[in-house]
Protein backbone atom coordinates (compact mmCIF):
# COMPACT_ATOMS: atom_id res chain seq x y z
CA UNK A 1 0.00 0.00 0.00
CA UNK A 2 1.38 3.42 -1.00
CA UNK A 3 2.64 5.69 1.76
CA UNK A 4 0.56 8.86 2.02
CA UNK A 5 1.33 12.35 3.25
CA UNK A 6 -0.79 11.62 6.33
CA UNK A 7 1.43 8.63 7.15
CA UNK A 8 4.48 10.90 7.08
CA UNK A 9 2.69 13.51 9.21
CA UNK A 10 1.67 10.92 11.83
CA UNK A 11 5.18 9.50 12.23
CA UNK A 12 6.85 12.93 12.19
CA UNK A 13 4.37 14.30 14.72
CA UNK A 14 3.26 17.23 12.56
CA UNK A 15 0.25 18.15 10.48
CA UNK A 16 -0.23 17.03 6.88
CA UNK A 17 -0.05 20.69 5.79
CA UNK A 18 3.37 21.02 7.46
CA UNK A 19 4.60 17.96 5.54
CA UNK A 20 3.27 19.49 2.34
CA UNK A 21 5.09 22.77 2.98
CA UNK A 22 8.30 20.99 3.97
CA UNK A 23 8.31 19.15 0.64
CA UNK A 24 7.03 21.87 -1.70
CA UNK A 25 8.26 25.10 -0.03
CA UNK A 26 11.02 24.02 2.38
CA UNK A 27 12.27 27.57 2.86
CA UNK A 28 9.17 28.49 4.91
CA UNK A 29 9.51 25.59 7.38
CA UNK A 30 11.97 25.78 10.26
CA UNK A 31 15.12 23.74 9.76
CA UNK A 32 14.56 21.23 12.58
CA UNK A 33 11.00 20.39 11.52
CA UNK A 34 11.96 20.24 7.86
CA UNK A 35 14.82 17.83 8.55
CA UNK A 36 12.54 15.57 10.63
CA UNK A 37 9.88 15.49 7.91
CA UNK A 38 12.40 14.72 5.16
CA UNK A 39 14.03 11.99 7.25
CA UNK A 40 10.67 10.33 7.94
CA UNK A 41 9.55 10.65 4.30
CA UNK A 42 12.77 9.01 3.14
CA UNK A 43 12.52 6.25 5.76
CA UNK A 44 8.91 5.44 4.81
CA UNK A 45 9.66 5.62 1.09
CA UNK A 46 7.15 8.41 0.49
CA UNK A 47 6.97 9.70 -3.09
CA UNK A 48 4.99 12.92 -3.59
CA UNK A 49 2.18 12.96 -6.14
CA UNK A 50 3.35 15.05 -9.09
CA UNK A 51 -0.13 16.23 -10.02
CA UNK A 52 -0.93 17.28 -6.46
CA UNK A 53 2.40 19.07 -6.13
CA UNK A 54 1.72 20.88 -9.36
CA UNK A 55 -1.53 22.27 -8.00
CA UNK A 56 0.37 23.67 -5.02
CA UNK A 57 3.55 24.92 -6.69
CA UNK A 58 2.40 25.59 -10.25
CA UNK A 59 5.23 23.32 -11.44
CA UNK A 60 4.83 20.16 -13.49
CA UNK A 61 8.20 18.53 -12.75
CA UNK A 62 8.64 18.11 -16.52
CA UNK A 63 11.06 19.55 -19.06
CA UNK A 64 10.52 19.57 -22.81
CA UNK A 65 13.17 18.74 -25.42
CA UNK A 66 12.64 19.51 -29.10
CA UNK A 67 15.18 18.25 -31.62
CA UNK A 68 15.24 17.88 -35.42
CA UNK A 69 16.03 14.21 -35.98
CA UNK A 70 16.41 11.56 -33.29
CA UNK A 71 17.65 9.12 -35.95
CA UNK A 72 20.76 11.27 -36.40
CA UNK A 73 23.42 9.64 -34.15
CA UNK A 74 24.51 13.06 -32.89
CA UNK A 75 21.36 13.64 -30.88
CA UNK A 76 21.02 10.53 -28.67
CA UNK A 77 24.18 11.50 -26.78
CA UNK A 78 22.76 14.98 -26.18
CA UNK A 79 19.49 13.42 -25.01
CA UNK A 80 21.39 11.10 -22.66
CA UNK A 81 23.11 14.07 -21.02
CA UNK A 82 19.84 15.97 -20.71
CA UNK A 83 17.93 13.05 -19.23
CA UNK A 84 20.60 12.10 -16.69
CA UNK A 85 20.93 15.67 -15.42
CA UNK A 86 17.16 16.22 -15.39
CA UNK A 87 16.54 13.01 -13.45
CA UNK A 88 19.20 14.05 -10.93
CA UNK A 89 17.14 17.18 -10.39
CA UNK A 90 13.93 15.11 -10.06
CA UNK A 91 12.59 16.19 -13.46
CA UNK A 92 11.19 14.09 -16.29
CA UNK A 93 11.86 14.90 -19.96
CA UNK A 94 9.36 14.92 -22.83
CA UNK A 95 11.26 14.40 -26.11
CA UNK A 96 9.77 15.59 -29.41
CA UNK A 97 11.32 15.00 -32.86
CA UNK A 98 10.42 17.54 -35.59
CA UNK A 99 11.61 15.20 -38.38
CA UNK A 100 13.58 18.12 -39.85
CA UNK A 101 10.35 20.13 -40.29
CA UNK A 102 11.45 23.66 -39.39
CA UNK A 103 7.89 24.96 -39.74
CA UNK A 104 6.76 22.65 -36.92
CA UNK A 105 9.19 23.93 -34.26
CA UNK A 106 7.29 26.95 -32.91
CA UNK A 107 3.97 25.07 -32.87
CA UNK A 108 5.55 22.31 -30.81
CA UNK A 109 6.87 24.89 -28.34
CA UNK A 110 3.31 26.21 -27.97
CA UNK A 111 1.99 22.70 -27.30
CA UNK A 112 4.72 21.72 -24.85
CA UNK A 113 4.67 25.00 -22.94
CA UNK A 114 1.40 23.99 -21.26
CA UNK A 115 2.84 20.69 -20.01
CA UNK A 116 6.39 21.54 -18.90
CA UNK A 117 8.29 24.00 -16.72
CA UNK A 118 10.89 24.79 -19.38
CA UNK A 119 12.05 23.74 -22.85
CA UNK A 120 15.43 22.86 -24.37
CA UNK A 121 15.64 23.52 -28.10
CA UNK A 122 18.38 21.43 -29.71
CA UNK A 123 19.71 22.69 -33.07
CA UNK A 124 16.58 24.74 -33.81
CA UNK A 125 16.37 26.42 -37.22
CA UNK A 126 13.72 28.95 -36.31
CA UNK A 127 14.30 32.56 -37.27
CA UNK A 128 15.48 34.88 -34.47
CA UNK A 129 12.01 36.43 -34.13
CA UNK A 130 10.48 32.97 -33.75
CA UNK A 131 13.03 32.06 -31.08
CA UNK A 132 12.04 35.20 -29.17
CA UNK A 133 8.38 34.15 -29.47
CA UNK A 134 9.30 30.71 -28.13
CA UNK A 135 11.07 32.25 -25.14
CA UNK A 136 7.91 34.23 -24.35
CA UNK A 137 5.92 30.98 -24.12
CA UNK A 138 8.22 29.19 -21.65
CA UNK A 139 11.72 29.38 -20.19
CA UNK A 140 14.02 28.25 -23.02
CA UNK A 141 17.64 27.14 -23.34
CA UNK A 142 19.27 26.53 -26.72
CA UNK A 143 21.73 23.76 -27.58
CA UNK A 144 23.86 24.06 -30.72
CA UNK A 145 22.43 27.50 -31.48
CA UNK A 146 22.93 31.02 -30.20
CA UNK A 147 20.44 33.88 -30.09
CA UNK A 148 20.41 37.23 -28.33
CA UNK A 149 18.94 37.21 -24.80
CA UNK A 150 18.34 33.41 -24.72
CA UNK A 151 20.71 31.17 -22.69
CA UNK A 152 22.60 28.76 -24.96
CA UNK A 153 25.17 25.96 -24.98
CA UNK A 154 27.26 25.30 -28.08
CA UNK A 155 30.62 23.97 -29.18
CA UNK A 156 33.44 26.40 -29.87
CA UNK A 157 33.25 26.17 -33.66
CA UNK A 158 35.99 28.75 -34.21
CA UNK A 159 38.46 26.81 -32.09
CA UNK A 160 37.41 23.49 -33.65
CA UNK A 161 37.66 24.55 -37.28
CA UNK A 162 41.07 26.09 -36.58
CA UNK A 163 42.25 22.72 -35.23
CA UNK A 164 41.07 21.04 -38.44
CA UNK A 165 42.75 23.56 -40.75
CA UNK A 166 46.02 23.49 -38.81
CA UNK A 167 46.04 19.68 -38.97
CA UNK A 168 45.42 19.59 -42.73
CA UNK A 169 47.85 22.44 -43.46
CA UNK A 170 50.48 20.56 -41.45
CA UNK A 171 49.99 17.61 -43.81
CA UNK A 172 50.70 19.85 -46.80
CA UNK A 173 47.13 20.42 -48.03
CA UNK A 174 46.74 23.70 -49.91
CA UNK A 175 43.22 23.32 -51.27
CA UNK A 176 40.55 22.21 -48.77
CA UNK A 177 36.87 21.69 -49.56
CA UNK A 178 33.90 22.16 -47.26
CA UNK A 179 30.72 20.12 -47.73
CA UNK A 180 28.15 22.24 -45.92
CA UNK A 181 24.91 21.16 -44.31
CA UNK A 182 21.53 22.88 -44.80
CA UNK A 183 21.78 26.56 -45.67
CA UNK A 184 19.51 27.59 -42.76
CA UNK A 185 21.50 25.59 -40.21
CA UNK A 186 23.25 27.72 -37.58
CA UNK A 187 26.03 25.13 -37.30
CA UNK A 188 26.64 25.30 -41.05
CA UNK A 189 27.06 29.06 -40.87
CA UNK A 190 29.31 28.92 -37.82
CA UNK A 191 31.55 26.18 -39.24
CA UNK A 192 31.84 27.98 -42.56
CA UNK A 193 32.71 31.22 -40.76
CA UNK A 194 35.33 29.38 -38.71
CA UNK A 195 36.87 27.70 -41.76
CA UNK A 196 37.03 30.98 -43.63
CA UNK A 197 38.79 32.65 -40.72
CA UNK A 198 41.19 29.73 -40.20
CA UNK A 199 42.19 29.38 -43.86
CA UNK A 200 42.82 33.14 -44.02
CA UNK A 201 45.60 32.67 -41.45
CA UNK A 202 47.54 30.02 -43.39
CA UNK A 203 48.38 29.53 -47.10
CA UNK A 204 45.34 27.32 -47.71
CA UNK A 205 42.47 27.88 -50.14
CA UNK A 206 38.95 27.02 -49.00
CA UNK A 207 36.65 25.63 -51.68
CA UNK A 208 32.97 25.83 -50.72
CA UNK A 209 31.25 22.85 -52.32
CA UNK A 210 27.61 23.64 -51.64
CA UNK A 211 24.83 22.73 -49.23
CA UNK A 212 23.55 19.20 -48.73
CA UNK A 213 21.22 17.29 -46.44
CA UNK A 214 22.97 16.47 -43.12
CA UNK A 215 22.71 12.73 -43.85
CA UNK A 216 24.73 9.83 -45.21
CA UNK A 217 22.97 10.32 -48.55
CA UNK A 218 23.79 14.03 -48.53
CA UNK A 219 27.47 13.26 -48.11
CA UNK A 220 27.40 10.74 -50.95
CA UNK A 221 25.75 13.31 -53.20
CA UNK A 222 28.59 15.75 -52.48
CA UNK A 223 31.29 13.37 -53.78
CA UNK A 224 31.01 14.57 -57.38
CA UNK A 225 31.73 18.14 -56.31
CA UNK A 226 34.73 17.00 -54.29
CA UNK A 227 36.23 15.37 -57.38
CA UNK A 228 35.46 18.28 -59.69
CA UNK A 229 36.71 20.80 -57.12
CA UNK A 230 40.21 19.38 -57.26
CA UNK A 231 40.71 19.48 -53.51
CA UNK A 232 43.20 17.29 -51.67
CA UNK A 233 41.21 17.36 -48.43
CA UNK A 234 37.57 17.87 -47.54
CA UNK A 235 35.76 18.77 -44.31
CA UNK A 236 32.18 17.53 -44.00
CA UNK A 237 29.48 19.31 -41.99
CA UNK A 238 29.07 16.21 -39.81
CA UNK A 239 30.22 12.60 -39.49
CA UNK A 240 27.20 11.15 -41.26
CA UNK A 241 27.98 13.19 -44.35
CA UNK A 242 31.66 12.31 -44.08
CA UNK A 243 30.82 8.59 -44.03
CA UNK A 244 28.54 8.97 -47.04
CA UNK A 245 31.37 10.77 -48.79
CA UNK A 246 33.82 7.97 -47.95
CA UNK A 247 31.56 5.37 -49.55
CA UNK A 248 30.93 7.41 -52.71
CA UNK A 249 34.61 8.19 -53.19
CA UNK A 250 35.48 4.52 -52.79
CA UNK A 251 32.96 3.61 -55.49
CA UNK A 252 34.72 6.04 -57.83
CA UNK A 253 38.10 4.46 -57.16
CA UNK A 254 39.37 7.37 -55.09
CA UNK A 255 41.40 6.20 -52.10
CA UNK A 256 41.17 7.87 -48.71
CA UNK A 257 43.52 9.26 -47.50
CA UNK A 258 45.98 8.55 -50.34
CA UNK A 259 44.07 10.66 -52.87
CA UNK A 260 41.81 12.77 -50.66
CA UNK A 261 41.79 13.32 -46.90
CA UNK A 262 38.38 13.47 -45.19
CA UNK A 263 37.45 15.07 -41.84
CA UNK A 264 34.08 14.83 -40.11
CA UNK A 265 32.58 16.75 -37.20
CA UNK A 266 30.72 15.36 -34.13
CA UNK A 267 32.55 12.13 -33.23
CA UNK A 268 29.44 9.95 -33.32
CA UNK A 269 30.06 6.39 -32.15
CA UNK A 270 30.26 4.85 -35.63
CA UNK A 271 32.96 7.29 -36.77
CA UNK A 272 35.59 5.03 -35.19
CA UNK A 273 33.99 1.88 -36.63
CA UNK A 274 34.08 2.67 -40.35
CA UNK A 275 37.06 1.74 -42.51
CA UNK A 276 39.21 3.70 -42.65
CA UNK A 277 38.37 5.14 -39.22
CA UNK A 278 37.23 8.74 -39.55
CA UNK A 279 39.29 11.70 -38.40
CA UNK A 280 36.73 13.92 -36.69
CA UNK A 281 36.22 16.95 -34.48
CA UNK A 282 34.75 15.68 -31.20
CA UNK A 283 31.83 17.72 -29.89
CA UNK A 284 31.10 17.27 -26.14
CA UNK A 285 27.50 16.16 -26.71
CA UNK A 286 26.57 14.75 -23.30
CA UNK A 287 28.27 17.64 -21.55
CA UNK A 288 26.24 20.09 -23.66
CA UNK A 289 23.02 18.34 -22.64
CA UNK A 290 23.91 18.39 -18.95
CA UNK A 291 24.92 22.04 -19.06
CA UNK A 292 21.66 22.99 -20.79
CA UNK A 293 19.66 21.38 -17.97
CA UNK A 294 21.79 23.17 -15.38
CA UNK A 295 21.02 26.53 -17.01
CA UNK A 296 17.31 25.79 -17.24
CA UNK A 297 16.99 24.59 -13.64
CA UNK A 298 19.04 27.56 -12.45
CA UNK A 299 16.52 29.86 -14.10
CA UNK A 300 13.53 27.94 -12.72
CA UNK A 301 14.95 28.10 -9.21
CA UNK A 302 15.39 31.87 -9.37
CA UNK A 303 14.02 33.60 -12.49
CA UNK A 304 15.35 36.96 -11.28
CA UNK A 305 18.97 35.76 -11.02
CA UNK A 306 21.26 36.46 -13.99
CA UNK A 307 21.81 33.42 -16.23
CA UNK A 308 24.91 33.09 -18.47
CA UNK A 309 23.69 33.77 -22.00
CA UNK A 310 26.45 31.91 -23.85
CA UNK A 311 28.35 28.78 -22.86
CA UNK A 312 30.92 27.54 -25.38
CA UNK A 313 32.43 24.11 -24.84
CA UNK A 314 35.89 23.18 -26.17
CA UNK A 315 36.30 20.61 -28.93
CA UNK A 316 39.00 18.01 -29.61
CA UNK A 317 40.39 16.82 -32.95
CA UNK A 318 40.64 13.01 -33.07
CA UNK A 319 43.15 12.09 -35.77
CA UNK A 320 42.44 8.64 -37.18
CA UNK A 321 42.93 7.06 -40.59
CA UNK A 322 41.15 9.33 -43.10
CA UNK A 323 43.74 12.11 -43.12
CA UNK A 324 47.25 11.88 -44.55
CA UNK A 325 49.87 13.84 -46.49
CA UNK A 326 48.62 15.79 -49.49
CA UNK A 327 49.02 14.15 -52.88
CA UNK A 328 51.33 16.02 -55.26
CA UNK A 329 48.94 17.74 -57.69
CA UNK A 330 51.25 16.73 -60.54
CA UNK A 331 50.79 13.06 -59.75
CA UNK A 332 47.75 11.35 -61.30
CA UNK A 333 45.10 10.08 -58.93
Amino acid sequence: MAVTIRDVARVAGVSASTVSRALSSPEIVDAVTRERVLRVADHLGYRPNRAAQGLITGRTGNLGLILPDLANPFFPSVVKGIQSQAHAGDYQVFVVDTDEQVSAELGLVRSLAKQVDGIILCSPRMKPAELRDAAELAPVVLVNRRAASIPSVSADNAQGTLLIVEHLAGLGHKRIGFVAGPRQSWSTKERLRGLRAATAKVPVQLVELGNFAPTFEGGAEAAAGVVIGGVTAVVAHNDLMAMGLLGALREQGIAVPRDVSVVGIDNIQTSAMVHPALTTLAIPKEQAGRRAVDLLLQHLADPSAPTPLTTELPTELLVRQTTGPATDPKEPR
